[in-house]
């Protein structure tokens, strides 16, 4: 048993570590910094992609078109090659909900060495730029927006000088799987990018949340921006890492009223949204997938496996160990519960659930190694050499 005792330590160690020395990842009190609003408003232009999205456009476009801006603001909306009549629909409610002007746009097919979405993006700030916007908002074609959601933003990125200011949007909790899977999804995220280390300026840190980033035209100008991520799978991480690296200033935090509209009904639609893009974040490097796997069993699995063992045994030391390290983990995870309203016995769960990510970052491998790649709405973008290098600086 004592080697039961030291990996439960060392689970221990790692957790006391994540607990203290990882820049607060488990808090959920990072929102919208201080704002004024300013003396005048600046122009802004919405890029809105989307491909296939019907299904959601009336419970999010009439938001956008709604936003209660002082500005001169409008929405760009690109039908990504859409089946579905996407463009049309985007049209019909524009005239149904008046608001901001929408310009529908169609870039066709993308080019190789393009992802779709950045491929879209491209063609609606090129839409944009004709108006001279001093910021774009990038913003996916699922995610609702609060009538002030643009002032807002606009207002805390010009009140702290930022050149990215970017709102993690609530996602759907409502099914089973959802309630299980999304705080998660939102947790793990946090952990791999801190979103304390994320605003300070001149640290290492990037991240962005892709469903709502309001981006300043000259950063994305002089960052060649989308153009310097086409291939990124994760093209928000791409596109702050981008940002920071040639000096700018972001921000990154959690959403209070933008929101998701896409449901994720069944563990299969939430597997193919993580799996798509998993292997992607690991660089598509073997060691890297070995290493996140023992990673992932050592903080997740060896705190419930310690403590069983320890208690059939009747070891103290393991089972001690291991339960104390699950309660550290299930403490950690309570915030972000509490922040999607999710009951606080769903806490000790964690452990499952990391389980199945585990699954998902292996079968994200398993597809790219079979050739069918990081797969969304009927394209794969299977070539390792098709995603930037998406490492936090």
């Amino acid at each position: 048993m004592s080697a039961f005792v030291w990996i439960a330590a060392l689970s221990l160690a790692a957790w006391l570590w994540l607990l203290l020395c990882q820049g607060l990842f488990w808090r959920t009190d990072v929102r919208l910094p201080p704002r004024e609003e300013p003396a005048d408003w600046p122009s802004v232009a919405v890029v809105v992609p989307a491909r296939d999205e019907a299904a959601v456009l009336p419970a999010s476009l009439p938001s956008l078109l709604a936003q209660d801006y002082p500005g001169r603001a409008e929405v760009f909306l690109v039908d990504d090659a859409s089946t579905d009549g996407t463009g049309e629909l985007a049209r019909v409610l524009s005239l149904e909900n008046g608001g901001l002007p929408l310009t529908v746009g169609s870039p066709g097919e993308p080019p190789a060495g393009w992802t779709g979405k950045l491929w879209a993006v491209r063609h609606g700030i090129g839409l944009a730029r004709a108006r001279g916007p001093e910021f774009l908002l990038l913003t996916d074609a699922d995610i609702a927006h609060a009538p002030d959601s643009l002032r807002t933003l606009v207002a805390a990125a010009r009140t702290g000088g930022y050149d990215v200011v970017s709102q993690m949007a609530r996602l759907r909790v409502e099914s089973r799987w959802e309630r299980l899977v999304v705080p998660a999804f939102v947790y793990f995220f946090a952990q791999l990018y801190p979103f304390r280390r994320i605003g300070l300026k001149g640290g290492r840190t990037a991240a962005a949340a892709g469903g709502c980033v309001l981006l300043r035209a000259e950063t994305a100008e002089r960052a060649r921006i989308p153009d310097a991520i086409r291939h990124a799978v994760i093209d928000d991480v791409a596109l702050a890492r981008a940002v920071k690296g040639g000096g700018g200033h972001i921000w990154l935090g959690l959403a209070e009223r933008v929101d998701s509209v896409r449901p994720y009904p069944r563990l299969h639609d939430l597997w193919r949204m993580v799996s798509r893009s998993a292997y992607a974040q690991l660089r598509h490097q073997p060691l890297l997938l070995a290493g996140t796997v023992a990673g992932l069993a050592l903080v997740y699995l060896v705190p419930p496996v310690a403590l069983v063992v320890g208690l059939i045994a009747r070891n103290a030391a393991v089972a001690g160990l291991g339960g104390l390290a699950w309660l550290v983990m299930a403490g950690t995870y309570l915030p972000m519960l509490r922040y999607y309203g999710q009951p606080s016995r769903s806490a000790p769960l964690l452990p499952f659930t990391a389980f199945l990510y585990l699954l998902m970052t292996v079968d994200s491998a398993v597809r790219h190694y079979r050739g069918r790649g990081a797969a969304w709405k009927g394209r794969t973008y299977a070539r390792p050499d098709a995603v930037v290098d998406e490492r936090p600086l």
